[in-house]
């Protein structure tokens, strides 16, 4: 039965995904300790240590199976939560308990399960965007033909088509992607540096031995799947890389951001809408309305997102020389959720991008509403071909529009431009010539070729990179 009466947050009960919520869970965390005290006895033994096989089994038959009991009970007296785990563990490994943790900092757990976790969680919000880029390049290539009004300073402005709008959206989302896979391969375990960095006792307890102090990082770090450390650090490895991490979270929430204003604002004009269930309810007022509630909410986690990536900012522009304990409980919060939070935006992105309807007849008309403002260069250069003089006409179509957009705009009736020039004999023209010229595919420009270069270019390699993680199923709560 859930707990009514604590608060908790909605990230972790309505937003964020299971697999997500594991990665940050501390069971993960507590088990990536235990991983990281084996790699180190292992690696210690390689070296040359007096530690034996039978002590390195016995950490291994009890890596999973914590016992979570002792480790709290424990953690009461001594008010330290890596010394309380190591005891525990101590408890179920008699054998191994005099080498658990030898030579160690906290650091050296705390700081390489922070670094692996966000490494994998970076690696699911790989998977998520190529999903959502996924979704959107079929969205793209669908209806790369289809016109439709553009807007600058949303202001009517020459035509594009609906597909190459959605080709903006995924341009922002491929630069997330470089972004992020430039981090993710710049990531590097702290490995074993001790209370200051230097590896004071590791040197002591090799007799002096340097390479085998350097031996050690790389070990440890091979076996926890990373091919590299950081070569230098204090006790803790520079908290920029916190910073780093959630710049790339936090340009997804730009991106993902800008999306759902356009989408909004689609909405509003009935042009295109986000999916909308069968028995969903948009308003507790208004039955008849359907809120664009998946986008609006996309739109509130980033602006959270945004803001957090200031903490870890602040964080490593304030840390004193090898380490201070000033990070620890903004970054147990600014970190996790920073990534629970842009999951759950990734997974709005997936499902809204999947279920976007779109109406050509709405779409259609807005842009034959204002087509013939944008047509008067076409029928002013026929006109000269006639015979008609250039300046002459472009003054007569200026004078026309300003008074079809006041009947337009003051009067409210539909726009009259190509009656009033029709009726005009400077023009020597009729409305069914006219009529011939406001082909809204005449006005999109290359539009669809574009479209299709950037899908066939850009897009389609990335996808086809990554083909076995796409087809995810998008996980929310509504």
């Amino acid at each position: 039965m859930a707990d009514r009466t604590s608060y908790t947050s909605p990230l972790s009960t309505r937003y964020a995904s299971k697999e997500m919520k594991y990665l940050f869970s501390p069971e993960m965390k507590f088990k990536t300790w235990r991983r990281l005290w084996i790699a180190l006895a292992e690696s210690e033994k390689e070296l040359g240590l007096d530690i034996t096989q039978e002590q390195i089994d016995e950490l291994k038959a009890h890596k999973d199976d914590i016992n979570y009991e002792v480790a709290e009970a424990r953690e009461k007296e001594v008010l330290h939560d890596v010394m309380s785990h190591v005891y525990a563990y101590g408890k179920q490994c008699p054998h191994a308990k005099p080498i658990i943790h030898l030579g160690a900092t906290s650091c050296y757990v705390r700081d390489n399960t922070d670094i692996i976790i966000m490494s994998e969680a970076l690696k699911l919000i790989r998977i998520q965007l190529l999903n959502a880029m996924d979704r959107l390049a079929v969205f793209a290539d669908e209806y790369k033909n289809q016109p439709t009004l553009a807007f600058t300073h949303y202001q009517p402005a020459q035509p594009t088509t609906v597909g190459k709008r959605a080709t903006l959206w995924l341009q922002d989302l491929v630069m997330d992607l470089e972004d992020l896979n430039y981090v993710l391969d710049s990531l590097k375990l702290l490995g074993c540096k001790g209370t200051t960095g230097t590896q004071a006792s590791f040197l002591e307890l090799f007799n002096g031995d340097h390479e085998k102090c350097r031996q050690l990082d790389m070990k440890i770090a091979e076996k926890m799947g990373f091919s590299q450390v950081y070569p230098v650090s204090g006790q803790t490895y520079s908290r920029k890389v916190d910073s780093r991490v959630l710049n790339v979270l936090a340009g997804i929430a730009q991106s993902a951001h800008k999306f759902s204003n356009d989408i909004r604002l689609l909405q509003h004009m009935k042009e295109v809408e986000e999916p909308f269930e069968k028995h969903q309810i948009g308003s507790s007022a208004m039955a008849y309305k359907r809120n664009p509630m998946r986008s609006e909410r996309m739109a509130s986690l980033a602006n959270y997102v945004m803001s957090d990536a200031m903490n870890p900012q602040i964080t490593a522009a304030t840390q004193w020389f090898e380490r201070t304990l000033d990070d620890s409980a903004n970054k147990r919060i600014s970190v996790s959720e920073a990534f629970l939070a842009t999951n759950a935006i990734l997974e709005l992105y997936i499902n809204i991008s999947d279920g976007l309807v779109v109406y050509p007849k709405v779409i259609e008309s807005h842009l034959m509403a204002e087509l013939p403002f944008m047509a008067t260069e076409n029928i002013m250069m026929d006109a000269v071909k006639a015979g008609g003089d250039r300046q002459e006409l472009h003054e007569r179509i200026r004078e026309l529009s300003m008074q079809a957009s006041k009947t337009v705009k003051v009067e409210g009736k539909p726009n009259n431009l190509l009656d009033l020039i029709a009726a005009d004999p400077l023009f020597n023209t009729n409305k069914e010539a006219l009529q011939k010229v406001l082909k809204p595919e005449n006005y999109v420009g290359r539009a669809p070729e574009q479209t299709t270069e950037f899908l066939n270019g850009v897009i389609k390699p990335i996808l086809s990179a990554h083909e076995s993680v796409l087809g995810r199923k998008a996980e929310i709560n509504v």
